[in-house]
């Protein structure tokens, strides 16, 4: 322990010094943010002159169930909400991704052999065959919509040039702003086999159970692409890992389907009397209203019907306002159950249609899931204002779309009893997948943002809100991302680059796009700025940017405004840099208040030297060593009668002058007898972080100290932390909780920790057998030949 002299040298220690050259992790972004303008303020709402365009789609579409094809007609209605003249219109044509001679397809690499070998196609060890195989595959899919025409509305046709998946449509008139523009196409397209050739729509087979097929149909459509303030027309390639970036609009749509199948879609069916049974119109009706799921169609009706091939067709109709997309959904495989949920100005009708393949696992969770969805998400951003929530399980393992989802899961058969049974990890898989995509009815279906650059603006806000729905569903729950421990793997690794990259230039998609964003998130929620604060400026993101298009900016400036905090440092080292926390206690020192008092002070110093050991020489020299002052008492004065600590007059009239020149406040911290700590802090990862310090002292009192992230703001490297408490301090651990995605643990207590791991005293795997080399072996060592006894013993 030392001790302080002078409370100017208290005062001295609080600073830091910063001899090395100064880098300012609390710089504003100004250097990075766009300029404010008129339509997007510097606050992040939307300006006084935002706009946005809108197009309106009347559809019809017809599935050819034996040929696995869809052909389509549709009006588009565009509506020139924006003060530039148009000449020309981008549509997109994602479904031109399956074409063979797509970028997708041409372009498909690896960034390295080693990447190849250990990742395979879908970022699993051992899917080369499988990437291999959709190589191949896709070569010989005949895939691609076939445009049979693009006319106006008096038929006239309108010049267009094919750009992979864009399509220019060049207008006979100029658009002005204010003005809208019909015009009608008609196309067709072979629906590709999600299992072989993926990306999010498609149809799945069940040749070895009853020959059917289950159709997930989405990009079905010639569809607007988005043209807004910032980026002026969004026209950049489908290439499959960038999604979808759209306008809002209301669909009329017609779908004409095998009559014995049953279709989900977005929006709400318009000819219940024409589709469906009178059975199946009043379960549908009881449902509203149901506490728990009513089933519509059962599974005997389901299997039943795939027994059967209709010869006729039945169409179905339906209507959704103010959406940004359509994705239908049709088998006669499908069992379908409903429930009603009213709350606030959320009356929505939760649905879920899946095979026998699903139960009993989605009778059980699937519309729960839909549900418990709504009731989270609205807490936290606004309130669920569709009419229906959809989830079908099929083919696609996860995809979104306005008031419906397509997710995968599904139950195993006993090897020994031949029922269906789920493990823990897919009864937890279906529910977390269903929350997460139903949830992206929020993010990005309404607070619609730009896909097609950003993955983690409905990604990554959509796995954070998940999480805190997870944790609402029950105690424990195996959550993937959002617990700031889950993601210091990746932090700490090195194939990272910033969340603030372009969605197709993004690797290891799952942990930079879902989990590191949702994970910033919660650590800004819970400790940052704290629940409140957070939570308020969320949701005022959320009801600012509903139905329309926020930018990443937006919701920076917003997040600012709302919270009243200054987060440039937060945004700058989690979303422009792959900086990890890292965070090491180096060293602490104690001190204790030099009080000037002599009693005091002399007493102290007396029981620092009685502390000490005594050396060695003096050890050995006690009752051996002849003394002069003992054999001549005569040469003994006051400085051997009294030590070094005896205090003198002289000590008491220093101290009393001293005194008299404090201040009342310094007078009474010379009496409190505080204990002061020196801890040295290395930010060993670059990501400025607040500091969550749990001190232990003498008596065993824990407590905790949450010192904020701008203690580093003089030196983002290292810094130098006064603590003072009323007791001596026994031990410090920073990051107690795990809550700063710290990415080593073993660095943040003092005194150290021993590191803990598992003695694995097994035997390893012995490897596969190599005759030869074991037979030159024994010819080296002239083994002698063992018994049978011997050899197993020798084996075991």
């Amino acid at each position: 322990m030392k001790h302080l002299a002078t409370l100017t040298l208290i005062a001295a220690i609080t600073g830091t010094a910063y001899a090395q050259q100064f880098d300012d992790k609390f710089r504003q972004l100004d250097e990075l943010l766009p300029t404010p303008t008129d339509t997007r303020t510097a606050s992040g709402a939307p300006g006084h002159a935002y706009w946005q365009q809108r197009a309106d789609y009347k559809i019809r579409a017809q599935l050819d169930e034996a040929k696995r094809a869809i052909t389509g007609s549709e009006t588009v209605t565009y509506h020139n909400n924006s003060p530039d003249t148009l000449n020309y219109l981008w549509v997109q044509l994602d479904q031109n991704m399956f074409r063979a001679d797509s970028d997708n397809r041409m372009i498909s690499s690896y960034p390295s052999r080693e990447a190849w070998r250990t990742a395979g196609a879908g970022g699993q060890t051992g899917l080369q065959y499988e990437a291999a195989r959709f190589l191949v595959e896709s070569r010989k899919f005949d895939g691609g919509f076939k445009v049979a025409s693009v006319t106006g509305t008096d038929g006239k046709p309108l010049r267009y040039v094919i750009n992979k998946t864009m399509m220019r449509i060049d207008l006979e008139q100029p658009l002005k702003p204010g003005a809208r523009v019909s015009f009608n196409m008609s196309w067709s397209f072979n629906v590709p086999e999600t299992n072989v050739l993926g990306r999010r729509m498609g149809y799945e087979r069940f040749d070895k159970e009853d020959k059917n097929d289950l159709f997930e149909i989405a990009q079905f459509h010639p569809r607007m692409a988005a043209y807004y303030d910032a980026h002026g027309w969004q026209n950049t390639q489908y290439r499959g890992d960038g999604e979808f970036t759209l306008e809002f609009g209301d669909y009329d749509v017609e779908i004409t389907v095998p009559s014995d199948h049953i279709v989900a879609a977005t929006g709400e069916l318009q000819n219940e009397g024409e589709v469906l049974t009178a059975a199946q119109r009043e379960r549908l009706k009881q449902a509203r209203t149901a506490k728990q799921p009513v089933v519509i169609a059962s599974q005997a009706d389901a299997e039943a019907r795939e027994k059967g091939r209709a010869s006729t067709t039945k169409t179905w109709r339906f209507k959704a306002k103010n959406v940004r997309d359509f994705a239908w959904a049709t088998s006669r495989k499908f069992i379908w159950d409903a429930q009603g949920f009213k709350k606030g100005e959320t009356d929505v009708l939760a649905m879920s249609y899946y095979p026998k393949e699903g139960n009993p696992l989605w009778e059980k969770y699937s519309t729960q899931a839909i549900i418990h969805t709504i009731d989270q998400y609205n807490k936290y951003s606004f309130d669920y204002p569709y009419p229906v929530a959809i989830s079908v399980n099929g083919p696609v393992g996860g995809m979104e779309y306005p008031m419906i989802s397509f997710n995968g899961g599904r139950p195993t058969k006993d090897k020994k009893t031949g029922e269906l049974t789920y493990s823990r990890s897919t009864k937890y898989g279906l529910i977390s997948v269903i929350i997460h995509e139903v949830g992206h009815n929020y993010f990005p279906m309404i607070v619609n943002s730009d896909e097609r650059q950003w993955t983690w603006m409905d990604e990554g806000l959509n796995s954070f809100m998940e999480f805190l729905a997870e944790t609402a569903w029950e105690e424990n729950y195996p959550a993937r991302r959002g617990e700031a421990r889950n993601i210091t793997d990746y932090m700490k690794s090195r194939n990272q680059v910033p969340i603030m990259t372009g969605s197709e230039s993004v690797t290891q998609r799952g942990n930079n796009a879902y989990a590191k964003p949702a994970t910033a998130l919660n650590i800004l929620r819970e400790t940052v700025l704290g629940r409140e604060l957070f939570d308020f400026a969320f949701k005022e993101y959320a009801q600012r940017w509903k139905f329309k298009r926020p930018t990443p900016a937006d919701f920076f400036r917003t997040m600012e405004d709302a919270s009243g905090t200054d987060l440039d440092w937060f945004w700058r080292g989690w979303f422009y840099t792959t900086d990890a926390v890292d965070v090491s206690v180096d060293g602490i020192s104690e001190y204790t208040v030099g009080t000037k008092d002599p009693e005091l002070e002399k007493a102290w110093k007396r029981a620092q030297k009685a502390g000490e050991p005594v050396s060695i020489t003096d050890q050995r020299n006690k009752g051996t060593l002849p003394r002069r002052l003992d054999a001549h008492p005569e040469l003994k004065d006051f400085y051997n009668e009294h030590d070094e600590f005896t205090v003198t007059n002289k000590d008491r009239n220093k101290y009393n002058e001293t005194v008299d020149g404090l201040e009342d406040w310094e007078k009474a911290l010379l009496k409190e007898g505080k204990h002061l700590y020196l801890v040295d802090f290395t930010n060993k990862g670059g990501l400025v972080t607040p500091l969550i310090l749990e001190i232990t002292l003498a008596s065993g009192k824990k407590y905790i100290e949450r010192v904020p992230a701008e203690v580093w703001r003089y030196n983002p490297k290292k810094i130098t932390k006064l603590i003072i408490t009323d007791e001596p301090m026994s031990s410090l651990v920073q990051d107690p909780y795990w809550e700063t995605a710290d990415v080593d643990q073993s660095d943040n207590a003092w005194p150290r920790k021993p590191a803990q791991s598992r003695l694995e005293l097994f035997k390893s795997q012995r490897p596969s057998d190599d005759m030869m080399k074991d037979y030159s072996e024994k010819l080296k060592t002239k083994e002698p030949k063992k018994d049978s006894k011997e050899a197993v013993k020798a084996e075991e």
